[in-house]
């Protein structure tokens, strides 16, 4: 049907046809829209109108270069003065931003747009900026700029005048150099045969670069990146050892709002005293809690997970918040995930590199947790048996492990390995190995002990804890070392009242008994003695079984005398109301009970009594 047709039948059913059906009305349009109308008259209109020779006689709407005429409206302000500020104000505004800056438990809620550049300090980092303008400023600016009859800029100062006095400076640093460095080996008392021993007979196995894969960084930067807190958890036997210095960095310069704070795993194989330092070295820097990673029996649940509550009612206006928990293979990131869903949710195994990649775990309705692999910064000082202890490559992938014992032997006492194996009279590690070996009937032919296998055994009872060690913390050399034992507040380890001092004010208070002057010093005499008591270690399962039999009934002494010894780290803080008032996110260790998680207790309770 032609458009025509359909015109004419419109018009029929509309009463308008007749004997004028076929004349236009005028003005009338039958064959396009207002909306194409629009659309053809903006092409038309958007051309300008042009005479013979080309010039433009009309110019299009969007040509004309009239510019209507404007008016500022006048204002007092214009004449007023400027908001000014004394240099009084100003300085203490930066000693309080400074303040705030440094603490690690302030959180920024909200920022302000005020040029924060003015009131900085010159501090390293702006140094280093101010030189690093400078430096591209030389290197791009022309020749002209300093040698030219133009020369804008001072002109450089060159010791020689040609190439050839050039070459003569350059030999004589060289000279100087090597004059310098010889007379530093003579110093250190080393020949220069050995310097470059030194250097040249090591090489590297390829085991020993795990956890430094691209896949295994990208990983981690996908839970930095998804993340709005982030967990580093260290080992308490090696804090320092296992924390990664290059993320922190990264966190500090490249995403400052995000939360970071640092989770003491493993507290059950060091003294408490020593777990204490640690927290109180670390508190200066970030929030950091004390754990005990275990899904029956945990130690510091509680407060980390009040600790992501509160971390929760800072970003009130987000419908949930994501933890991710970074670190070093075999710290237990895993077994962390375990503990605060009090089931196993992640797999965890005692060996590294069990957690392939990253994974996403509900705590609550606004907590998430992201459970990372672990990640190995790269660094040019650990060696071979650094990166071994720490745990991050797997024993039985390792080429000749008995090299490794002697550092192994370098960090544990003598007495804990001879009560861990039950060995004496041994002088050197190949020794100890075909003693053990011997023991425990690890032979090969022909009676030759089996020094791989059992040094794997001694490695991997290094690692997960059977055989007791740890690092102490840097020792504080201020005006207030001698409070260096408490924190928060408590005295003792991880807030333990020491009993020793207890007993002793006791009797000082009992009737008819008659003590001497008061010496100032005595209290911290017995902390000291107490403090520096050694780590005697764990006991094996059959003194144990005969403490339990000599044990039935104990005394009160002896009772006392067990509190203060051995490593006890209390029972979870989780039956604790966890809903507290507040957003302070200055957190302490939570208090402990006198139940110990130790098995040398008893030993040490014997052998008092």
């Amino acid at each position: 049907m032609g458009t025509q047709k359909k015109e004419a039948n419109r018009k029929v059913r509309e009463g308008k046809a007749g004997e004028f059906a076929n004349i236009k009305t005028k003005g009338e349009n039958f064959y396009r829209s207002a909306k194409r109308v629009k659309a053809l008259n903006m092409l038309k209109d958007g051309k300008p109108t042009r005479n013979a020779a080309g010039d433009i006689t009309i110019a299009a709407s969007f040509q004309s270069r009239d510019v209507p005429n404007a008016r500022i409206e006048p204002n007092r302000k214009w004449f007023g003065n400027t908001r000014v500020i004394s240099q009084d104000s100003l300085n203490a505004f930066r000693t309080a931003m400074a303040e705030k800056t440094s603490d690690p438990y302030s959180v920024l809620l909200k920022t302000n747009k005020l040029p924060m550049s003015l009131i900085r300090d010159e501090t390293k980092d702006a140094k280093d900026q101010k030189k690093h303008h400078a430096k591209m400023t030389i290197e791009t600016s022309s020749f002209a700029d300093t040698f030219g009859p133009k020369a804008q800029r001072k002109r450089v100062k060159i010791g020689a005048g040609n190439l050839a006095d050039l070459a003569d400076d350059v030999d004589k640093s060289m000279d100087t150099y090597e004059e310098r460095r010889e007379q530093a080996k003579l110093l250190s008392g080393n020949s220069g045969e050995a310097e470059d021993e030194a250097h040249v007979g090591m090489s590297i196995e390829p085991i020993f670069n795990k956890g430094q894969s691209k896949r295994i960084w990208n990983e981690l930067y996908r839970v930095l990146d998804s993340s709005d807190v982030v967990i580093h958890v260290l080992d308490a036997r090696d804090p320092l050892g296992t924390r990664c210095l290059s993320v922190e960095k990264y966190l500090r310069e490249e995403a400052p709002h995000k939360h970071l704070i640092f989770v003491l795993n493993k507290t059950d194989l060091v003294p408490t005293t020593v777990a204490a330092r640690w927290v109180k070295y670390f508190s200066k820097q970030r929030p950091t809690l004390a754990m005990h990673s275990s899904i029956t029996n945990p130690f510091g649940k509680g407060s980390l997970i009040e600790l992501l509550r509160q971390y929760a009612k800072l970003h009130s206006d987000r419908k949930q918040i994501s933890v991710g928990l970074i670190g070093y293979p075999n710290v237990g990131k895993s077994s962390i995930v375990n503990t605060l869903r009090s089931k196993k949710v992640a797999t965890v195994a005692p060996i590294p590199g069990e957690t392939k990649v990253w994974q996403y775990i509900t705590l609550t309705k606004r907590i998430y947790l992201i459970d990372c692999p672990g990640i190995v910064p790269p660094s040019q000082t650990d060696t071979p048996e650094d990166i071994l202890l720490r745990g991050v490559v797997r024993v039985e992938n390792v080429d000749n492990p008995e090299q490794y014992i002697p550092g192994l032997m370098k960090k544990v006492k003598p007495h804990h390995l001879e009560r861990t194996y039950e060995l004496k009279g041994y002088e050197d590690h190949i020794q100890f190995l075909e003693m053990l070996a011997r023991k425990n009937g690890r032979l090969l032919r022909k009676g030759e002990p089996d020094l791989d296998g059992v040094a794997k055994m001694v490695l991997n009872d290094f690692m997960r804890g059977k055989i007791p060690w740890f690092t102490p913390a840097p020792v504080e050399e201020d005006a207030d070392a001698k409070e260096s034992n408490d924190i928060e507040g408590r005295s003792g380890r991880l807030g333990e009242m020491p009993l020793k001092r207890k007993r002793a004010e006791d009797a000082a208070s009992a009737p008819g008994t008659s003590m001497g002057p008061s010496t100032p010093g005595a209290g911290s005499v017995a902390a000291a003695d107490e403090d520096d008591e050694e780590f005697d270690g764990f006991a094996s399962e059959d003194d144990v079984e005969s403490d339990e039999k000599d044990e039935k009934k104990p005394t009160d002494a002896e009772g006392s005398d067990g509190a203060d010894d051995g490593i006890s780290l209390g029972a979870s803080s989780d039956d604790s109301d966890a809903g507290s008032k507040g957003t302070s996110l200055k957190t302490s260790i939570a208090s402990q009970s006198e139940r110990s998680l130790s098995r040398g207790s008893s030993t040490k309770r014997r052998k008092r009594t």
